[in-house]
């Protein structure tokens, strides 16, 4: 049976294996032969495309996969927070020198 060729996209997206990702296609397959009667018309692809999605959606929700990007981007803005507060205030200091001594210097 023909698969997608984006199914491992699919599958990477949802975080299951390629192999749990090809036995649920073919379950959506089936229940898309069952709904529509038809087999290779646009109905057909559009309801497999559906029920395809939707059992990736119910299989990623019963995997215990901690998302933890959130945590390591939110850590490195915490990280980068007191070099950005301390690049800003030598900055106000450098422009605040500048307008003291009446010397303007630009960059080239």
């Amino acid at each position: 049976m023909k698969t997608p060729k984006l199914l491992p996209w699919y599958a990477r997206k949802a975080g299951v294996s390629l192999e749990r990702a090809e036995t649920l296609w073919r379950k959506a397959v089936r229940e898309a032969t069952l709904e529509t009667g038809w087999v290779g018309n646009a109905e057909y692809w559009g309801s497999a495309m559906s029920h395809f999605t939707r059992l990736l959606n119910e299989e990623r929700s019963t995997l215990c996969a901690p998302s933890v990007v959130p945590y390591v981007r939110a850590q490195n803005r915490m990280w980068r927070l007191p070099l950005l507060a301390m690049e800003d205030v030598f900055a106000a200091f450098h422009a605040q020198w500048q307008r003291q001594s009446g010397s303007t210097r630009r960059a080239a």
